[in-house]
């Protein structure tokens, strides 16, 4: 099967032309399984992310479909476009200074009220009701009377598009990262099928990004519903996977996250074929284990600790070089952490300010599952 290609105006340019989202979907004749939406490239280095895209639609097109794939790359055409020389700044809204991806609508339904007038639904009613709502309270966003940002702008069309799917993936990088997935707690098992090493598991609050935007919702509906003593289990899921560094692609590292993509796919029904998770170790901490290391001073940095590998405590993390001190023992400063920690990221330059967020770190890791 082959994809159809829409586009979707997000925006309009100073000088009057329109910003544009190329969107590719895979429909099925007959769709008995959820539907999904994947975009990548908010921010404007990160670029690996379409890459995954591209292997995937390659997949798709030699598939049995069961479920419609919406496909969204270049998800950010300002934030691409958005060059210093040969860097490319595209992880702020040159505007407002806000992070592409923090600019989601937080719905903050009042879910006891929404519930005492729709709980005698049949679940799959329920669910259609709440669904219908997200996406009529986006709309009603992007027609307020006072307008809404750039960036809203285009968030909040995607938070649509994302509200209308059962699962929803959002792929970015880092700067200097290994790859790792952020995961709703509820929904941990999803974690064991993708083919990313390490997962961040992240509790029920909104901070803005994408995912949140999707998944919290229908997590406090769930929650609110338990409490009434209904079971309803949440029916959407939403991750953010980091696919490694920006600002570079790998077509075949490429192929090996869109095949672990299918394999989730897979496992829930959206494709015919049955395609087993890749055998690899996998670790996870919760969100408030994930770490953030600053620099302590201003200078130069050798980041000696690689991302993904294991860093025991006392073991080194990075020197700072400062010239200007040459002759005295302030010269070259070792870093270290006093606990043991897996570094996922580091800062992209060597070139810092005093309180630079050199490293995050995972810390009192655990194994999810180990099938090498």
């Amino acid at each position: 099967m082959k994809p159809s290609r829409t586009s979707l105006k997000i925006g309009e340019l100073a000088t009057g032309q329109d910003l544009e989202l190329p969107i590719f979907q895979f429909e099925p004749a007959h769709i008995t399984a959820p539907s999904v939406y994947i975009q990548a490239n908010v921010h404007g280095a990160e670029v690996q992310g379409n890459a995954v895209i591209y292997q995937l639609m390659q997949l798709l097109e030699k598939c049995e479909l069961r479920g419609k794939v919406t496909l969204v790359p270049l998800a950010n055409p300002l934030g691409i476009n958005q060059k210093s020389g040969e860097f490319t700044l595209g992880r702020f809204d040159p505007i407002t200074g806000v992070n592409w991806n923090r600019e989601y609508f937080d719905h903050k339904v009042d879910v006891a009220a929404w519930y005492a007038k729709h709980s005698h639904l049949a679940d799959g009613e329920l669910i259609q009701a709440y669904r219908a709502m997200l996406v009529e309270r986006c709309q009603i966003r992007l027609q307020s009377e006072w307008g809404v940002t750039t960036g809203q702008q285009q968030a909040v069309m995607l938070q649509r598009m994302g509200h209308e799917a059962d699962i929803v993936l959002d792929l970015h990088t880092g700067p200097k990262a290994c790859k790792h997935l952020y995961c709703p707690e509820y929904d941990a098992e999803a974690a064991t099928l993708f083919s990313i090493p390490y997962t961040l598991l992240i509790p029920n609050d909104f901070g803005g990004a994408m995912d949140e935007s999707v998944f919290c919702p229908w997590w406090q509906l769930s929650e609110y519903v338990g409490d009434q003593g209904r079971e309803l289990t949440v029916p959407v899921s939403a991750f953010t996977l980091e696919l490694g560094s920006q600002e570079c692609i790998d077509l075949d590292d490429a192929l090996v996250d869109a095949k672990g993509i299918m394999a989730y796919l897979s496992h829930r029904g959206v494709v015919a074929d049955t395609v087993p998770a890749a055998p690899m170790q996998r670790f996870a901490c919760y969100l408030k284990d994930y770490k953030k290391f600053h620099s302590p001073m201003g200078g130069m940095v050798e980041y000696l600790a690689k991302v993904g590998q294991p860093l025991a405590a006392g073991e080194p993390l990075a020197n700072i070089l400062r010239l200007d001190q040459y002759g005295s023992s302030k010269v070259l400063t070792p870093l270290h952490l006093s606990q043991d920690c897996v570094p996922i990221l580091h800062f992209a330059s060597a070139s810092v300010y005093q309180g630079t967020e050199l490293y995050k770190v995972m810390t009192n890791v655990f194994v999810m599952t180990n099938n090498e």
